[in-house]
């Protein structure tokens, strides 16, 4: 099973188009919430090496995880293997 996990801010538009196309899909997902928290912030800049958002990580045991910046859907579904 694979580990969705994106980092987005509430007012982030492609967040949220992002959120929607995976709950249109039916795909679950953890949110980090990085305006909420500046904890966050540094995480999201240690694993991305930059501040923008969307940022998702998916994950998958045995595998190395996949970083994926804004909402690219082709690459969200190619890795999701929903193309």
């Amino acid at each position: 099973m694979k580990k969705i996990t994106i980092y987005s801010t509430a007012t982030c538009a492609y967040c949220k188009m992002l959120k929607s196309y995976l709950q249109s899909k039916d795909i679950t997902y953890e949110e980090k919430h990085v305006d909420q928290d500046p904890a966050l912030v540094q995480e999201l800049v240690d694993k991305s090496h930059q501040m923008g958002v969307p940022f998702t990580l998916i994950e998958e045991d045995g595998h190395e995880p996949v970083a994926i910046l804004g909402f690219d859907k082709p690459r969200v579904d190619q890795v999701l293997g929903l193309a």
